[in-house]
C-alpha cells in the first residue's frame, strides 16, 4: 500500500488529463498517455484513494477497478507484491476502507518526498519486515552504499567521465534498487553530462516490485530492472558490458543441494562445465564453491559483466576470503581472480551494520584496469573502528558512518601507503602450493591381545557385523522373508568376523616384526583360508603395529604409486600431513626450516593439477598480539576483591 500511495502521488498533477484522453480514446498509445502522466506509467481509471472513500460499501470492486487502471508496468508491480489478495484479505476483515482512508491522507509526492528520503522509508519497512529473517537476506544501509559507491569512483578510469559519456551500473542481487539509485545520484555530481543508465537483477517477487516500483518514480527505464534468478536464469543483458558493478549478494545462500531453488544447481554446471571446456570461456563460473553459500558465484557474475576498464564493489562475510581446502571451488576462484589480477582491494568493516544480523561485513573492490601502481598489488583497509554508535539501535543496527568516517576510509584509499590500518601486498602473497608429506614406512607388528583388539576397528572387520541392527532384527516379530534372510547373513558375518580373531588369537606371542611385510606375510599365513584381498590384509597389519624408527625401512624396486614410493622407498600411508608453502617461497628453504628439523627423513610430493590453491587471511595481518596481565598483578586484583567481599559480609552480619 505503501508503494502504490508513493505511485500515484506521483500521478496526481497530471490525473484528470490522462483520465480525461483515455475516455475520448481509449485506443490512445501508451507513449501519448506516459507523455501526458509525465511518467513511464499511468492510470487511466477515474478513482483515486481518496475519492474511493466516496462509496463504502463498494470500495472492494472501485479499489480492483482502480488497480486494473494502471499501466502493465505498474501491473507487473502488483501481481508481484501480490497485492489483490491482500486487497481481498482486507476487504473480508472490513478493514479495507480504514487502510485507503489512511494511506490517502500520507503525502508521498515527489515534491514532497524526495528519492532519498523515500529510500529511507523504504528502508524503515524493508528492515521490519526483515528483522526475523536469515542473517543472508538484508537490507544495505545507505551510508554503506555511499562508501561503495565512492571506492568505486575513487580509482576509476578518467575515461568514464567525460563528457555526455554513457555509464551501465548493473546490481544482480539488486533488492529495492537503493544500491543503482545512490550510485547513479553520485555518479552524477561528479560528471553532469554524463548518461547513467541503471540494470538490475532481484529474485524476490515482493523485493522486486518495491524496486521496480521506485525505478518507475524516479523516472528511470523500469524494463532494465528485471525478475530473474542471476545464477539460474539466462542474462538478461547478454550484449551489455556494465561501467560498474554494485552489489550486496546474500550471505550462505544455497545453490546446490536440497536447500536450493529448483534448478539452480543444474545452472550453475552447466554454466562452470562452459567455462571450463569452451576457448575463450564463455561461462561464467571458473570454479563452484560449496554448495552451501553462493557469493563466490555473483563475484564471478559481476566479474564477467564489467567492460575492459570496468569496476565493481561487492559485500560478503569472511567466509568467500578464506573457506576450503587448497582443492575446493572457492580456493580456485581466489587462485583466478588474483592470478588476472582483478582484485584490487579489500575493506573490512565492523560487526552491527544491519539491521538483522550483527557480523562484520567486507567490501572486495575489483578492477579490470588497475592504475600501473596497484597492478598486481591488493590493498587492505582495517576500517573495523571507524564507526559511531546510533543513538537508538534499529533491530541489531547499532553503529552506523558519519561521513567523516567515510572520508577517513577513501584518504587511505587514495593515498595507497601503509599504516597501523592499510596493508598492500603482492597478488602471489595470497597464492601457495599444498605439499604431501609422508615418512618412510618403518613399522614393528606384533600378533598379540592388544593389537587383536586394535584390529577390531578395521573397516571391513567391523562392517562384518553390526550389532545394533542384529539385534534390532532378532527382536522382530514377524519378520519378512527379506528380513530373515538379513538376519541370517548377520549370524553368517558374525561367525566369520569371530573366526578372523580366533585365526589371529592363534598366532599371540611375545614375538615382534621390525620388518613391516614379514609382519604382513605373518598375518597372511594366519588367515589363509579366509581369502582376504591384499588391501585387507594389509588394513589389519597396519592397525597391529606402530611406527618404529629403529624398524627396517621397507624398500621395493616398484615405480612410483599412489605417492606411497620414491626412490625405491616404500612411504606410510599413516604419516600423510600436508604443508602448505607460499608461491613466493623456495619449497627445499622452506621444508628445511620448517619441517626436516622435526622429520628428517619425510618425503614431498606435489599435485599439478591440485596442489595450486589461494587464501586472504585478512585479519591475520592486522592482528595485534596484546601479553596478558602478570600473575602478580591477577592475584593482587584476586586479593582485593577477596577483601571487598568480606567487608560486605562483616557489613551484612552486622545488619
Amino acid at each position: 500500500m505503501f508503494v502504490l500511495t508513493r505511485l500515484e502521488a506521483a500521478l496526481l498533477p497530471t490525473k484528470d488529463q490522462v483520465v480525461a484522453q483515455y475516455k475520448a480514446n481509449p485506443n490512445t498509445p501508451e507513449k501519448v498517455l506516459e507523455k501526458l502522466s509525465g511518467y513511464r506509467y499511468y492510470n487511466v481509471s477515474p478513482f483515486t484513494l481518496e475519492n474511493l472513500q466516496n462509496d463504502p460499501n463498494a470500495i472492494e470492486e472501485n479499489f480492483l477497478a482502480y488497480l486494473d487502471g494502471y499501466s502493465y508496468r505498474v501491473k507487473d508491480i502488483i501481481e508481484n507484491l501480490k497485492f489483490k489478495e491482500q486487497v481481498r484479505t482486507l476487504a473480508q476483515s472490513g478493514r479495507l476502507f480504514t487502510v485507503i482512508k489512511k494511506f490517502s491522507q500520507i503525502d508521498l509526492s515527489p515534491s514532497s518526498v524526495d528519492s532519498m528520503r523515500m529510500g529511507y522509508m523504504f528502508e524503515d519497512i524493508i528492515r521490519r519486515f526483515s528483522e526475523n529473517e536469515e542473517a543472508g537476506s538484508h537490507y544495505t544501509p545507505r551510508e554503506v552504499i555511499a562508501l561503495m559507491v565512492n571506492l568505486l569512483l575513487i580509482e576509476a578510469d578518467e575515461e568514464l567521465f567525460v563528457d555526455k559519456k554513457e555509464l551501465k551500473i548493473l546490481d544482480m542481487a539488486a533488492g529495492t534498487g537503493g544500491m543503482l539509485a545512490t550510485a547513479k545520484s553520485y555518479i552524477r555530481q561528479l560528471n553532469t553530462g554524463a548518461t547513467v543508465r541503471l540494470f538490475g537483477q532481484e529474485v524476490l517477487p515482493e523485493t522486486f516490485g518495491i524496486g521496480r516500483a521506485d525505478m518507475l518514480i524516479r523516472q528511470e527505464d523500469s524494463d532494465y530492472f528485471v525478475k530473474v534468478d542471476t545464477l539460474k536464469d539466462p542474462d538478461p543483458f547478454p550484449d551489455t558490458k556494465m561501467s560498474f558493478v554494485i552489489a550486496n549478494p546474500p550471505f550462505g545462500q544455497a545453490w546446490g543441494g536440497k536447500d536450493a531453488d529448483d534448478g539452480v544447481e543444474d545452472a550453475v554446471k552447466k554454466d562452470h562445465q562452459l567455462f571450463d571446456k569452451t576457448e575463450g570461456r564463455q561461462g561464467r563460473f571458473v570454479a563452484t564453491p560449496g554448495t552451501g553459500d553462493a557469493q563466490l558465484l555473483f563475484h564471478l557474475h559481476a566479474l564477467a559483466k564489467l567492460e575492459e576498464n570496468g569496476r565493481a564493489a561487492i559485500i560478503s562475510n569472511g567466509s568467500p576470503l578464506f573457506s576450503g581446502g587448497t582443492s575446493s571451488g572457492e580456493s580456485q576462484i581466489r587462485r583466478y581472480i588474483l592470478e588476472n589480477d582483478l582484485l584490487e582491494a579489500i575493506v573490512a568493516l565492523p560487526g552491527q551494520f544491519f539491521y538483522n544480523t550483527g557480523i562484520g561485513i567486507y567490501i572486495w573492490i575489483y578492477n579490470k584496469n588497475k592504475s600501473p601502481e596497484r597492478q598486481n598489488k591488493v590493498q587492505f583497509i582495517d576500517a573495523t573502528e571507524e564507526f559511531v554508535p546510533l543513538r537508538k539501535s534499529l533491530g541489531q543496527k547499532r553503529r552506523e558512518l558519519s561521513q567523516d568516517n567515510i572520508r577517513q576510509i577513501l584518504r587511505w584509499y587514495d593515498d595507497f601507503q601503509e599504516n597501523d590500518h592499510v596493508k598492500i601486498f603482492d597478488n602471489q602473497e595470497f597464492l601457495y602450493r599444498e605439499f604431501t608429506v609422508m615418512q618412510p614406512l618403518q613399522r614393528r607388528g606384533q600378533i598379540s591381545e592388544e593389537t587383536i583388539e586394535k584390529a577390531k576397528s578395521v573397516p571391513f572387520l567391523a562392517k562384518l557385523f553390526d550389532e545394533y541392527k542384529y539385534q534390532e532384527l532378532l527382536e522382530m516379530e514377524p519378520r519378512s522373508a527379506k528380513d530373515e534372510k538379513k538376519l541370517q547373513d548377520f549370524v553368517a558375518s558374525k561367525i566369520k568376523q569371530e573366526a578372523i580373531l580366533t585365526a589371529l588369537a592363534k598366532g599371540s606371542s611375545d614375538k615382534t616384526y621390525p620388518n613391516f611385510e614379514k609382519f604382513v606375510q605373518a598375518i597372511k599365513d594366519l588367515l589363509g583360508d579366509f581369502k582376504l584381498t591384499p588391501a585387507n590384509v594389509n588394513a589389519l597389519a597396519l592397525a597391529m603395529s606402530e611406527m618404529d624408527k629403529t624398524a627396517e625401512v621397507i624398500r621395493t624396486k616398484k615405480k612410483d604409486k599412489a605417492n606411497e614410493i620414491a626412490d625405491g622407498i616404500v612411504y606410510d600411508k599413516t604419516t600423510k600431513d600436508s604443508e602448505i608453502v607460499k608461491l613466493t617461497e623456495d619449497v627445499e628453504t622452506y621444508f628445511a626450516r620448517e619441517v626436516y628439523p622435526h622429520v628428517p627423513d619425510a618425503h614431498y610430493w606435489f599435485d599439478e593439477e591440485k596442489g595450486y590453491g589461494a587464501e586472504i587471511p585478512f585479519t591475520r595481518y592486522f592482528y595485534q598480539y596484546q601479553a596478558p596481565e602478570s600473575a602478580d598483578k591477577l592475584l593482587a586484583e584476586f586479593y582485593d576483591l577477596e577483601a571487598e567481599l568480606q567487608t560486605l559480609l562483616g557489613e551484612l552480619k552486622h545488619d
